[in-house]
């Protein structure tokens, strides 16, 4: 068990760090990270195989690019907007023998595990479905697509709970001092997550997809479960009493939340600037496996150019972590933004094969993950602590939004376009120059509220 030194040495004899009830020594820290660490690994393994596995399998089954953009980012956005809020309220409300958040996270488990299962043997199931409805032969496709689609769709809500409630147990958990340090540790599992991929896994997504899915959703239950047992939450005061308007109906507890949320100018451009910044690099992502081999790249290749995003991304992400906390996350979320949109200007004009293409990628990935890791404790040192979850949900919403917007109007952009991939990267800048002004302006409020010495979030 991670749990707070029952016995606390004078801090002139030994380092100790507090968050809430919690207080832990060196070694405290050590298994805290240890445990998050390989939860997120889980988690990692997971989201890498996922979606580029499910894309490989839309194109082998014959969807459309419209029909790969609702599934991949429009549906989990809807799923965000209409479930974000409600897991995020109950969380920061719960009071239990297990904490405020691992309860949730441990009934997300058996909602991810089946759906993979279900994904990873759609068609079988499809085809079974199909045989039993009698269907017209010609439609077996739409019966797999749809049975793939189905079992995504109960995943996503899953995800979308799951990352609530794992940034939300960070924030309750983890020294704030360390929070920047630790997500660059977090970036680091991430990406030699990646690399296990890229370098052995993606270039069988085509033929093995059965046991791609299935074994990362089975490494995912036994990493999260796994974690939950170890990691310990503090205590938290008890929860303000329900304002009247969540006593008197629904209705009544939406127009709060959006108060709550929304009512702070500030608050209304960080959420934008936020999810703007997440959305920017999603047309890339998006379009990334069914681009490389339009470009002549094999599914291979693009796994050894992905690995070595990750490669690079690895060597920056410790000493990312240890800018943030030393400069802050919103002057380096900035850097990265900035350099990200010229890239994508020089993408659009410049890729012309497969070589180009797989350079243009590589530095794509490699500054995502600049501003993923140099800004992904923003949310933790600009909203509330005890509301947090709550004011997280908020901005996952507006992401949520814009995933939907690039998710549906990409998809049929691109069908329209017969496929031209090289407008990924002009709606990918116009969307990070959007991003980095937004920002900006956060920047400059957060200054004029204290800057990274004096800042509190307002309330």
């Amino acid at each position: 068990m991670v749990t707070p030194s029952s016995v606390t040495p004078p801090e002139s004899q030994r380092r100790v760090w507090r968050v809430g009830t919690l207080t832990y020594t060196v070694g405290g820290l050590v298994v805290l990270f240890s445990w998050l660490l390989w939860g997120d690994f889980a988690w990692q393994m997971k989201e890498r195989a996922t979606q580029p596995v499910v894309q490989v399998m839309l194109k082998k089954y014959g969807a459309s690019e419209f029909l790969n953009g609702f599934l991949v980012l429009a549906l989990p956005a809807v799923i965000a907007v209409l479930l974000g809020p409600v897991i995020s309220y109950r969380s920061d409300r719960h009071r239990g023998r297990w904490g405020r958040r691992i309860p949730f996270l441990v009934l997300t488990v058996p909602l991810t595990v089946l759906p993979m299962f279900g994904m990873a043997f759609s068609p079988q199931i499809g085809t079974w479905v199909h045989g039993w409805l009698g269907l017209a032969p010609e439609s077996l496709n739409f019966s797999i697509i749809l049975t793939l689609g189905l079992s995504w769709a109960v995943l996503d809500v899953a995800t979308v709970a799951a990352l609530t409630l794992f940034g939300s147990l960070v924030n309750d958990v983890v020294p704030r001092e360390l929070i920047g340090r630790f997500y660059g540790l977090f970036r680091v599992v991430s990406l030699l997550a990646g690399i296990v991929f890229g370098n052995y896994v993606i270039g069988h997504a085509g033929n093995h997809f059965t046991l791609i899915l299935g074994g990362a959703g089975v490494l995912f239950g036994i990493g999260i479960i796994m974690m939950c047992c170890f990691v310990k939450e503090g205590e938290y005061p008890p929860p303000p009493a329900p304002a009247p308007d969540e006593q008197r109906g629904v209705v009544a507890a939406v127009k709060l939340y959006w108060r709550t949320c929304f009512s702070k100018s500030y608050y209304r451009w960080v959420f934008v600037s936020m999810a703007m910044a997440q959305v920017a690099f999603a047309p890339v992502n998006l379009i990334s496996v069914h681009a490389a081999t339009s470009f002549g790249l094999s599914l291979d290749v693009y796994g050894k150019y992905l690995a070595g995003t990750f490669v690079c991304s690895l060597l920056l992400a410790y000493p990312l972590g240890w800018l943030a906390d030393r400069f802050h996350p919103t002057r380096i979320g900035l850097v990265a933004l900035g350099l990200y949109t010229v890239l994508m200007v020089a993408g659009y004009f410049g890729i012309v094969g497969p070589k180009s293409f797989g350079v243009v990628f590589l530095v794509h990935g490699v500054l995502s993950g600049c501003y993923f890791t140099g800004a992904a404790s923003l949310a933790q040192v600009l909203m509330p602590k005890m509301k947090f979850a709550v004011y997280y949900s908020a901005y996952v919403l507006l992401w949520a939004v814009g995933n939907c917007v690039v998710g549906l109007g990409f998809g049929e952009l691109l069908d329209r376009l017969d496929h031209d991939y090289r407008f990924a990267f002009s709606v990918g800048g116009l969307i990070a120059a959007l991003a980095f002004w937004t920002g900006y302006v956060v920047y400059r409020r957060f200054m004029a509220l204290g800057g990274p010495k004096g800042y509190t979030a307002p309330e």
